[in-house]
């Protein structure tokens, strides 16, 4: 999609987030509340810290549609190792958005972070995510049984990872 612009999310985003949280595929795709609060994410963003956390939005005509967030800690014989989080505006999935947010963040993460090895969950019905996923070297690692509680029964989830390519384990 040429008309999207990757940036850094800042607080000014929350009521565009908060919106993009509360679209039906989200809240089916992710762990986010079908009910948020725009002060909520203000906060959240806020509170970012870039010693342990990168986050990034795909705008689209000045409005962020999409956010992808690399989250990992200070610990030191896991700061290599980041947690990827990432949601699209329904409106927009399917148009090459998650993509470019995945582009960004694994280049962050390979290139600019430092980082060995990204994980991610996601729900196994979730095939265009996952199909996503693998498209960028991410490898089923497990099934974590009834993990999650959507739709008002539990569900399993994949544990995913990949490792930065070319580095020597």
């Amino acid at each position: 999609m040429s008309d999207v612009k990757i940036r850094a999310v800042s607080p000014d985003d929350a009521e565009a987030i908060t919106e993009l949280c509360m679209q039906p595929n989200v809240v089916w795709g992710t762990l986010q509340l079908p009910a948020q609060t725009a002060d909520g994410w203000r906060k959240r963003l806020a509170a970012n810290d870039p010693n342990t956390s990168y986050t990034l939005c795909a705008e689209v005509d000045g409005k962020p549609v999409g956010m992808i967030g690399l989250n990992w800690t200070t610990r030191p014989r896991v700061r290599h190792v980041a947690h990827v989080g990432m949601m699209v505006h329904d409106a927009y999935q399917g148009r090459g958005i998650g993509r470019a947010l995945m582009q960004a963040a694994v280049d962050a993460a390979d290139n600019w972070l430092g980082l060995i090895r990204l994980e991610l969950e996601v729900w196994p019905d979730n095939e265009r995510a996952v199909k996503l996923y693998r498209s960028f070297g991410f490898a089923e690692e497990g099934r974590k049984r009834l993990n999650a509680f959507r739709d008002g029964k539990y569900v399993d989830s994949l544990a995913m990872g990949r490792i930065r390519p070319g580095f020597a384990e």
